[in-house]
């Protein structure tokens, strides 16, 4: 099973809270568990490249930036 936290400092370690979400797993205190960490990228950045696109997207993002630069960005 798979769930997603935040790690937290304790003292001078790491440490992770284990969400409610596994309670159907029946953990104990003192059970042994294995975890396996992957850090989590910028969804954006995993993204990129997913989509394909009639225009080059650096065009895009720069025609984009124009067009926001005269509205939002005075």
């Amino acid at each position: 099973m798979a769930s997603e936290t935040k790690t937290r400092r304790w003292g001078h370690s790491l440490g992770v809270v284990i969400p409610r979400e596994v309670e159907r797993l029946r953990l104990k205190p003192g059970d042994n568990v294995v975890i396996e960490v992957h850090k989590k990228d910028n969804p954006l950045k995993e993204l990129w490249g997913a989509f394909k696109f009639k225009k080059d997207p650096h065009k895009l993002i720069k025609e984009m930036g124009k067009k926001w630069e005269g509205k939002w960005l005075r």
